[in-house]
């Protein structure tokens, strides 16, 4: 008799996010929970980590002590995993702060630990918009004080050489900004980039008398600076004409926020009307509302269509997908709503399209409700999660998608509908049953001979509900845990033996999935 050539034979895969075989926590239901290696978990906690922010489980003070004991481990025993997951955590996985934490912590426990190689890499690696050279120096100088290391320094002066332009300079320059583009000038004292020379040393310069409040005249080179000032010093009474002349405003580099101040008047159709071609993809998705009140016309609303759902500019925006189903929220007109949904299609585009039979469960308990992802975001993990479930529900040819808390519901979708129209449908059933996390429960419930099951949920089940989580389903069938909150521990062992986990607030690691369907080994994606 065979033992091991049988016709059910399959290939081992694995995945990178590993845990013990054994439980030897508990999750905050107190479940037996399962320890992941430290770069497991700090991989999961990294890419939903707002940084700062109080979680339903964890207060911001612990959940940051946790996530920067991680970066110290993993930065001092590997510089090599860390300078290439901290861009792709930037780039691709679309955090800010997180990032920017994580690089400056490795450099100060790798300088700790008597390491000096690629500290400045990892800091310039993770700048990647003009605010923040200042957001690392103020991090630092807040946490550590005003001593700041020269890797730190040398990084941050890389960073500035590549993104101090004119236009920046007019958009994140401010008073309000604890470091302004001279202080950081100041600090890390930046040598021009090699392309820039004619007009980057002028610009900080500029910067730094702007800063110290010199009374020099803006140098000949930088003309947007100097054509902004020009507009800035037009009486009150003339300003309004200028709005006839979109080009000037852009060659002046006014923004939007500029523009309200600057007029001194309302942001009627007009005024919308002159900015828009100036503005940014971010700039137009969250000024939905704004346009529709100001009653701008079907032509240019049609110019802002056009460039919510252009596949390169949503490419380029770099935007988490709940965003899109924030801005769908918050517009009162049915106009942006194709739009919307076309571009929340093209920022999913590594959410799978499964064969055969799939489970889909999302987490609807009061820990995925209770609290937004971040002070100033309205909405909540079980919104992010059901935003990915009914994507999930919408690509796959044979989708259950239930929501489950202390029992289920089945949420049925039409071929063809909203996605935006259905996350709204499916979180209007939020405490329809009930509040806790009964996940080994709900699959049990639920699995009725599927293929794969896919659970998008913080994994903190309760105990004493339907068993071991990993058991509840055949071990031959693939279970994908996808983490929104990323806690230390995992409810089920991962990592191999057709069960794995992803996470995060964007698509991003539901690219390796494809991977271990194909009967392939997925390592990390980046």
């Amino acid at each position: 008799m065979s033992k091991f050539n049988s016709g059910k034979a399959q290939a081992a895969v694995f995945s990178p996010v590993t845990t013990e075989a054994n439980p030897t926590g508990l999750t905050h239901e107190g479940a037996p929970g399962y320890v992941r290696d430290a770069k497991g978990e700090l991989f999961l906690l990294a890419i939903s980590n707002m940084v700062g922010e109080d979680t339903f489980y964890e207060k911001a003070g612990a959940r940051d002590e946790r996530f920067r004991a991680l970066v110290h481990q993993v930065a001092v025993e590997d510089v090599d995993w860390m300078s290439r997951f901290l861009p792709w955590l930037r780039g691709t996985a679309n955090m800010r702060s997180a990032p920017v934490v994580a690089a400056l912590e490795s450099v100060r426990a790798r300088l700790a630990a008597g390491l000096h190689g690629g500290n400045r890499e990892l800091v310039d690696g993770v700048l990647q918009r003009a605010d923040e050279p200042g957001e690392a120096l103020a991090y630092w100088t807040s946490r550590y004080g005003r001593t700041i290391p020269k890797p730190v320094k040398r990084g941050v002066a890389d960073a500035v050489r590549r993104l101090y332009s004119e236009r920046n300079l007019a958009k994140y320059d401010s008073d309000s900004k604890g470091f302004r583009f001279g202080d950081v000038v100041d600090l890390v004292h930046p040598a021009p980039h090699a392309d820039k020379v004619s007009w980057q040393g002028d610009l900080f310069a500029h910067a730094l008398d702007r800063r110290h409040g010199r009374d020099k005249p803006i140098p000949e080179a930088l003309r947007m600076l100097r054509a902004r000032a020009e507009l800035l010093a037009l009486p009150v009474g003339e300003r309004r004409a200028v709005l006839s002349e979109p080009e000037r405003l852009a060659a002046a580099g006014i923004t939007w926020e500029a523009l309200a101040g600057w007029l001194q008047g309302p942001m009627d159709a007009q005024a919308w009307e002159a900015i828009l071609p100036s503005m940014g993809y971010m700039a137009n998705l969250r000024n939905l509302r704004n346009f529709d009140e100001a009653g701008i016309s079907d032509e240019v609303a049609n110019g802002v269509i056009a460039k919510l759902s252009d596949p390169d500019e949503v490419a380029r925006s770099r935007q988490l997908p709940f965003r899109f189903y924030s801005a769908y929220q918050a517009a009162p007109s049915l106009r942006w709503g194709y739009a919307l949904d076309k571009a929340l299609s093209l920022a999913t585009q590594n959410v799978p399209t499964f064969g055969g039979r799939t489970l889909v469960l999302v987490d609807t308990s009061a820990s995925m409700s209770g609290g937004a992802i971040s002070a100033r975001s309205t909405v909540t993990p079980v919104q992010a999660a059901a935003l990915f479930g009914v994507t999930l529900a919408a690509k796959g040819e044979q989708v259950d998608l239930c929501g489950f808390a202390d029992g289920v519901f089945l949420h049925k979708i039409n071929a063809g509908a909203s996605v935006l129209k259905e996350v709204g449908r499916f979180c209007g059933r939020i405490g329809e049953v009930g509040h806790g996390t009964q996940i080994a429960e709900s699959i049990r419930r639920t699995y009725q001979g599927h293929d794969r099951v896919v659970i998008l949920s913080d994994m903190q089940t309760m105990n004493g509900y339907g068993g071991n989580v990993t058991e509840a389903v055949p071990k031959h069938i693939p279970m994908y845990g996808f983490n929104l909150q990323g806690y230390r521990h995992a409810a089920m062992p991962t990592g191999k033996a057709n069960r794995h986990e992803f996470g995060g607030m964007s698509d991003a690691t539901f690219k390796l999935i494809p991977l271990l369907e194909r009967g392939n080994s997925a390592g990390w994606p980046f």
